[in-house]
């Protein structure tokens, strides 16, 4: 691993749990990929104005952040690390209503699925 990876390997900022990481891990053995990060990002759109990304990716862009949670590498965009700060990302199963969810302490308020949100 070189210096620059040593330095940007850091403390995640966000707390995934176990059952999260758990169904991430799941998802990702059934992709086709060997090398795969968990992307978590914030975009601009959704009821309350911003949107929680996250999706499977190959690719480590310069502007990423790369973390570690339990074997998994994580990338998280430095501009979206504002929005995602102190962040918890959870995974409940059931026959309904089951999936991931973000508990946003910087979230001033949040639509009522869960997937939104504004500063």
């Amino acid at each position: 691993m070189t210096n620059q990876e040593n330095m940007e390997q850091q403390t995640l900022p966000i707390t995934i749990t176990p059952e999260a990481i758990a169904e991430v891990k799941r998802l990702a053995a059934g992709e086709k990929d060997e090398k795969l990060y968990l992307r978590l990002g914030v975009a601009a759109g959704g009821c309350s104005g911003m949107s929680y990304n996250m999706a499977f990716d190959t690719e480590k862009d310069n502007n990423d952040l790369l973390f570690t949670v339990d074997n998994f590498d994580i990338l998280i965009d430095n501009k979206a690390l504002t929005y995602l700060s102190g962040t918890v990302l959870d995974y409940k199963g059931g026959m309904l209503g089951g999936g991931f969810t973000f508990s946003n302490p910087n979230a001033k308020r949040s639509c009522g699925c869960g997937t939104s949100f504004s500063c």
